[in-house]
């Protein structure tokens, strides 16, 4: 499929629009149009650009965006994807803004919501298995995931420290592995 600006910025102005729930959401819906439909790019480019921008200051959705956009047409493509994914929760805030306090308080409102509540769930748990499909891939990863994932959980210690750790220790691990010659 042609890769133009206006081509990048509609695909991401329509995954904006179907965004609900955050960051953590986006990688099936981004999955779906960039390399399913329009085969722009590969999964495990994706899953690269999605870890970079989750691990990134600011919006996981705005992040990825950027890097999937400049990868497409540089500079271009990455105003094109950004506007693109921005552009429906900034009209979506400045529409509903003066009705919010009436629409809030309606009870049909408050059945939409818990719905796309259970809509969100799903689809982080499709997130998350895409992503466990790319990195949890040998014995070891599975170690530094279940090593992080307790540390998390137990609360005492930092995120930002723990994904530090990760990263340090993969990266002696890989120095070991080169020493070794890859074998496993």
């Amino acid at each position: 499929m042609e890769k133009t600006w206006y081509s990048i910025f509609k695909t991401f102005f329509k995954v904006g629009t179907l965004l609900l729930g955050g960051g953590y959401v986006i990688l099936p819906l981004l999955t779906s149009e960039l390399v399913d439909k329009k085969k722009w790019i590969t999964s495990e480019e994706l899953c690269e650009y999605y870890a970079l921008g989750a691990s990134l200051p600011g919006i996981i959705a705005a992040n990825t965006a950027i890097f999937v956009g400049r990868k497409l047409m540089g500079g271009v493509g990455a105003l094109a994807a950004i506007l693109g994914m921005v552009l429906p929760a900034f009209l979506a805030i400045v529409l509903l803004a003066s009705v919010l306090s009436e629409i809030i308080n309606n009870s049909y409102i408050q059945y939409i919501f818990w719905g796309v509540g259970v809509g969100v769930i799903v689809l982080l748990f499709l997130a998350v298995k895409e992503m466990w499909k790319k990195s949890v891939t040998d014995k070891f990863s599975g170690i530094v995931y279940a090593a992080c994932l307790l540390l998390a959980l137990w609360g005492k210690v930092p995120l930002a420290v723990i994904i530090i750790g990760a990263f340090v220790f993969g990266i002696v691990w890989q120095k070991i592995e080169d020493r070794r010659g890859g074998v496993r």
